[in-house]
């Protein structure tokens, strides 16, 4: 059946369901299976059926059981394949004969009749899903009060944000590539645009990074004192956006991180930006700093709830022992960072979590004493708690594409 046109990239969306679905791997890694796709563009449809089917699988699965007289099992390839098959039609745009040629070959040797039957039967019926993506029981029960606004978020796949190496040239650009400006040093386009086909990139005028990613770097605010930049510690710096943000506002910056291979990456932004870091590729839980830092920024390891807009897998493979897994892991580095800073030297925890435990759970060391984030630090669409902290969640902004969901809080040593 390799010969049926788009039959392999069915099959690579296949397995990537899989991976994260049974073996609880991330759509990234999962994505290895179109790696061996020839064409860039069959890869991309891949990814975005895999990613369509995770985004709407509680509601494509009560579909499927609603044609049938005996509920498939969770696990049973048919029902795998009839997801694809609806979130092609329902989502993606395939027409029905199309769907049908190209997904059925998936179950040579097994139950095509019955996959036909259920899917047929659903067109005639014209079947369609809710507005929104319906949330997998046990992660609407976490999320609680905010789930719903928060499913309302999940809709649509984010666009593309760029945060600007010189935010005074916010409207240049903005007119440049077409986009808006959300906040000064910010332009969001509609997604879909390779890349590097966009204007500025090999100049290196922006970095791709979503609007909510951008905040922690903005409440430490400008580097420079007039005797130079200060020095800032971004902890756990891959994938860079944070490292260029401090960067490019005036700060002398280490950036930190386990993996060198993804600091790479990071070295790439850095090069292509004519930014400067000292980049250090070491576990912060055994590495010592040579002298204090002026600042701290620690996106800390979590779970990614909060990117739940563009990596729907977060929904089905996490579960509360990775939670508290993290949680415990985040109070460590927070209590090794904190004794990095000078007297006086500022914090930003931020973990892209929509987890409690994540955020509002870790309790910072005796030698961190709250600094409020302020009303007036913040883009006029979103507001501190009364406390100081903020979080934002996919269901906020939702007329111009939503936001990741973050915790951050501030902390000055004592």
């Amino acid at each position: 059946m390799d010969d049926v046109p788009g039959f392999e990239a069915r099959r690579a969306a296949l397995r990537m369901c899989d991976a994260v679905l049974r073996r609880g791997e991330t759509l990234d890694r999962a994505g290895g299976a179109a790696n061996g796709l020839p064409a860039p563009a069959d890869r991309a449809l891949a990814r975005a059926i895999a990613a369509e089917t995770l985004r709407w699988l509680v509601d494509l699965d009560s579909l499927i059981d609603s044609a049938t007289n005996q509920r498939l099992p969770d696990d049973a390839k048919p029902r795998a394949v009839l997801r694809l098959m609806l979130v092609q039609w329902l989502r993606l745009g395939v027409p029905p004969h199309a769907v049908i040629a190209t997904a059925l070959p998936l179950l040579v040797g097994g139950p095509k009749r019955l996959a036909h039957g259920v899917f047929s039967t659903l067109a005639k019926q014209g079947a369609a899903l809710p507005a929104f993506p319906t949330l997998p029981e046990a992660v609407a029960e976490r999320w609680g009060e905010h789930a719903r606004t928060i499913a309302q978020g999940l809709a649509e796949p984010p666009p593309l944000d760029l945060v600007l190496r010189e935010p005074a040239e916010t409207a240049l650009w903005a007119e440049r590539l077409g986009g808006v400006s959300l906040l000064p040093g910010h332009i969001r386009l509609p997604r879909g645009t390779p890349i590097e086909d966009l204007a500025g990139f090999g100049e290196g005028a922006w970095w791709v990074q979503d609007l909510a990613a951008s905040l922690p770097a903005r409440l430490l605010g400008a580097g420079a004192n007039g005797k130079g930049g200060r020095r800032v510690l971004d902890l756990c710096a891959a994938p860079g956006g944070k490292t260029l943000q401090l960067a490019s506002a005036g700060w002398q910056v280490t950036a930190l991180d386990i993996s060198d291979k993804r600091l790479e990456r990071v070295r790439q932004n850095l090069a292509r930006t004519n930014l400067s870091a000292d980049v250090i590729a070491a576990d912060a839980l055994v590495w010592e700093p040579p002298e204090a830092f002026d600042a701290i920024l620690l996106d800390a390891p979590c779970t990614a709830t909060g990117t739940c807009r563009r990596h729907p897998d977060v929904l089905h493979r996490i579960f509360p022992r990775q939670i508290a897994e993290m949680a415990q892991l985040q109070t460590r580095m927070l209590a090794r960072a904190a004794g990095w800073l000078s007297p006086g030297g500022r914090l930003v925890y931020a973990v892209c979590s929509l987890e409690p435990e994540e955020g509002d759970g870790i309790v910072p060391p005796p030698s961190l004493v709250r600094d409020p984030i302020e009303s007036g630090e913040l883009p006029d669409f979103l507001m501190p708690t009364p406390d100081g902290t903020l979080r934002t969640d996919p269901g906020m902004l939702p007329q111009a594409g939503g936001l990741d969901g973050f915790t951050i809080a501030r902390w000055r040593a004592a």
